[in-house]
C-alpha cells in the first residue's frame, strides 16, 4: 500500500464516482427523512461487499479490518441536504424542492469510493477502520443521534477524521486544508422567540399592545450582548433570521414568531450568551406591557481538533497529494497585508464526535471563482467541482491506514 497506488486506484473509479454523485444529488432528501438516501447508499455498499450496519436514526456504519490487532479509525461522511429549492444549471438538478447545497452528496460519494479502496486494501489494515454515513447534520442532530446509537463503541474508537467540500474559494481545486489544532467551527445555538402582544385596529394602537413594537426593541436591544458584553477575545455572532407577524397593513397582530441563531467559540461564552438572551427578551418586553418566552432548539458544541491527529493528518496529505497541494489552516492565515484571516464560522455537527474522540476536520476546496464555481454553500445556484471526488476518497482512505500503521504499537 503506498500514497501512488492509492491515488491510481481512486482515480480509475472517478467515472463510476460521478454517477453515484449525480444519482444522490438528484433525489436529495432532509434531515431524517432519507429513505432513498439509505437504500441507495446500503446497495452500493453491499456491492462492494461490506455489511452495512444501522446506526441511530437513519445513520450507517461499515466496519474493515480487524484482521490484525490496533487501533481503531473513524471515517465520517454527511447524507443530508437542505430545504433550498435548486436554481444551478446542471443537467441533475434535483426537482423535489431540496438540494444538496452544501456537498454531502460529495462527502458520501467519496466515503464510498474510500470503503471501497479500503476493502482492496484490507488485509493490510493494521487495525480497524469504522465508515460513519451519518444522517441530519444541517439540523445538529444526526452525529449526536449515532453516538447515542454506538457508533464510537464496540470497538472503541480511537481517532476520527471528517472531510468538508468548499466551493467558491479562491484556492487551487484539490487543495486541502488540514484545521490547526483548537476549535475550527463554533457552536452552535438555534432559538424561537414567541413575542405576546394584544391584537387590535391599527388605527388604535392605544387598545391593544403591538408585539412588533416590542420585536423591533427585542432585536436592537440583543445585538448589546455581543457591542457591550463580551471582551474584544470573546467571538460571537446572534443572528435573528426570521420574522412572521399579521396579515393585514391596518391592524396591530397578537403575536411575533421570531426565529435566530448564535455561534460561540467557547462553551463559557455560549452559556453566558443564552442565559443574557433570556434575560434581554423577557425584560425587553415588560415594560411595554407585553411577554416574550425564549425556547431553545438543536444546536451542537465546538469543533475540536487534536493536536497530535492534526500534525499527523497534515503529513500524510502530504505524503498522498504532494507539498503544493496539503496546507495547515495558519499556513494561508497570513494574508498580504499581514492581518490574519478570520475564524470559519459555520458550525459542524461532527463537533459532537470530536468532544469524545481526538479528530480532525479537513476542507477540500472544490471550485474557484475562475472556474466558474462563483457560489458559496447554501446558495441555490452553487456548484462543486466534480474531479475532486476521487482524490477524496483517496485522501479518507489513505490518511486512515497511515494513522493506523503509524499507531499500530501504541
Amino acid at each position: 500500500m503506498t500514497a501512488e497506488k492509492i491515488l491510481q486506484e481512486a482515480k480509475k473509479m472517478q467515472s463510476s464516482l460521478i454517477d453515484i454523485r449525480r444519482a444522490l444529488h438528484q433525489h436529495a432528501e432532509v434531515g431524517f427523512e432519507l429513505d432513498h438516501t439509505l437504500s441507495f447508499v446500503k446497495s452500493k455498499l453491499l456491492e462492494i461487499g461490506v455489511e452495512p450496519v444501522d446506526c441511530g436514526k437513519s445513520g450507517i456504519v461499515v466496519q474493515l479490518g480487524g484482521k490484525k490487532p490496533g487501533k481503531v479509525f473513524l471515517l465520517r461522511a454527511d447524507m443530508d441536504a437542505l430545504v433550498i429549492k435548486e436554481e444551478a444549471n446542471v443537467p441533475f438538478a434535483c426537482e423535489n424542492g431540496y438540494m444538496h447545497a452544501c456537498g454531502h452528496d460529495m462527502h458520501t460519494t467519496m466515503l464510498l469510493g474510500a470503503v471501497q479502496l479500503l476493502k482492496q486494501y484490507e488485509d493490510d489494515i493494521e487495525g480497524t477502520i469504522k465508515c460513519m454515513f451519518q444522517p441530519a447534520e444541517e439540523i445538529f442532530e444526526g452525529a449526536h443521534s449515532m453516538i447515542q446509537g454506538g457508533v464510537l463503541t464496540n470497538p472503541q474508537v480511537d481517532g476520527a477524521l471528517m472531510i468538508h467540500v468548499m466551493a467558491g474559494v479562491p484556492l487551487p481545486t484539490g487543495t486541502v486544508l488540514v484545521s490547526d489544532p483548537g476549535v475550527s467551527a463554533p457552536a452552535a445555538d438555534y432559538f424561537e422567540i414567541k413575542v405576546q402582544g394584544k391584537g387590535c385596529h391599527g388605527a388604535m394602537p392605544n387598545t391593544g399592545v403591538d408585539p412588533l413594537v416590542i420585536s423591533a426593541h427585542i432585536i436592537l436591544a440583543l445585538q448589546n450582548i455581543a457591542a457591550r458584553e463580551l471582551a474584544l477575545n470573546e467571538q460571537a455572532v446572534l443572528t435573528i433570521g426570521t420574522m412572521q407577524a399579521g396579515s393585514a397593513a391596518n391592524a396591530i397582530p397578537d403575536t411575533v414568531n421570531m426565529r435566530g441563531s448564535m455561534r460561540t467559540f467557547d462553551e463559557e461564552t455560549r452559556s453566558f450568551m443564552k442565559k443574557r438572551l433570556v434575560e434581554i427578551v423577557e425584560g425587553t418586553a415588560k415594560p411595554f406591557r407585553g411577554e416574550a418566552v425564549v425556547t431553545f432548539g438543536s444546536g451542537c458544541p465546538t469543533l475540536v481538533n487534536d493536536e497530535q491527529l492534526a500534525i499527523c493528518t497534515k503529513k500524510y496529505v502530504k505524503e498522498l497529494l504532494g507539498e503544493t497541494r496539503a496546507f495547515s489552516t495558519s499556513d494561508l492565515s497570513k494574508q498580504g497585508n499581514g492581518k490574519e484571516t478570520s475564524k470559519a464560522t459555520g458550525s459542524e455537527d461532527f463537533a459532537y464526535v470530536s468532544q469524545e474522540v481526538p479528530s480532525i476536520m479537513l476542507a477540500l476546496a472544490s471550485g474557484t471563482p475562475q472556474e466558474g464555481h462563483c457560489y458559496p454553500q447554501h446558495h441555490p445556484m452553487v456548484t462543486f467541482d466534480e474531479s475532486v471526488l476521487s482524490t477524496g476518497s483517496a485522501i479518507y482512505a489513505f490518511t486512515a491506514l497511515r494513522w493506523l500503521q503509524e499507531h499500530a504499537k501504541d
